[in-house]
């Protein structure tokens, strides 16, 4: 019987600067075609564990399985196109729409047609007509759309989304929410999404992973997350620290 492999697997994986522990020992598998949501409090090392995928910081200790290879052996580059992420702000550079989805295609030396780049802003539910809008004159929303647009050039085979939708407004945010869903049912796309918001994990992800302090000390389906036996665990539930 043929076993599909993990999207990701983590190994006794820890990071540390100096003597502060940041990451502590984590280990376990990000299932392919799922969006897994990693909550906790502030400082529980959620972004610092999407650095370490993404080869933006160096692990300390441990291994990062990709691909069935260690993302040690990967051109920094070359994981960056197959693992993309997008951030909570939705940074574009001086130009139109076009000019922000060419980019990923031009610092390779190659050039996004203008059918392509169309296929791109369907993907993420903006008509072609915003193609040539100045980015700046873009809503929140919309300029989080184009980010996601942006990363998906490079057709990446799993999605970071660190908090991409905490500094938009509700109706925003929902919208975001249903374009990520969509596309995550309708392409199997591997998704890990960092959310401080325990509810918008519960409607979203199929499994969850809890950082607190550096570990992780849950990791499962989310429609069982509130039968975990993790005193910490349960304490934030409770209490949270989000909306």
């Amino acid at each position: 019987m043929f076993l599909k492999q993990p999207a990701l697997s983590f190994i006794d994986v820890s990071f540390s600067k100096g003597d502060l522990h940041i990451i502590k020992n984590i280990s376990g598998e990000i299932t392919a075609g799922n969006i897994t949501a990693f909550i906790g409090p502030s400082g529980a090392g959620k972004s610092t564990l999407f650095r370490l995928i993404n080869q933006l910081t160096t692990k300390t200790t441990g291994e990062i399985i990709f691909n069935s290879q260690s993302i040690d052996t990967f051109n920094p580059m070359t994981l960056r196109k197959k693992v993309g992420v997008v951030l909570q702000e939705a940074v574009m550079i001086p130009g139109t729409v076009y000019d922000n989805l060419r980019l990923p295609r031009q610092l390779e030396g190659r050039d996004l047609p203008l059918t392509e780049a169309k296929d791109f802003l369907r993907k993420v539910g903006l008509e072609e007509k915003f193609l040539h809008t100045k980015a700046k004159e873009l809503s929140g929303g919309q300029k989080q759309k184009v980010s996601i647009a942006r990363t998906l050039v490079n057709e990446p085979e799993i999605l970071l989304m660190d908090e991409i939708t905490s500094s938009l407004d509700q109706v925003s945010a929902q919208a975001i929410e249903s374009l990520i869903t969509s596309f995550n049912h309708d392409e199997r796309q591997t998704i890990l999404w960092i959310t401080h918001n325990i509810d918008q994990a519960k409607r979203l992800s199929d499994e969850t992973w809890v950082l607190i302090d550096g570990e992780c000390l849950y990791q499962g389906p989310t429609a069982d997350l509130y039968n975990a036996t993790d005193k910490h665990v349960r304490d934030f539930l409770e209490g949270g620290d989000g909306p």
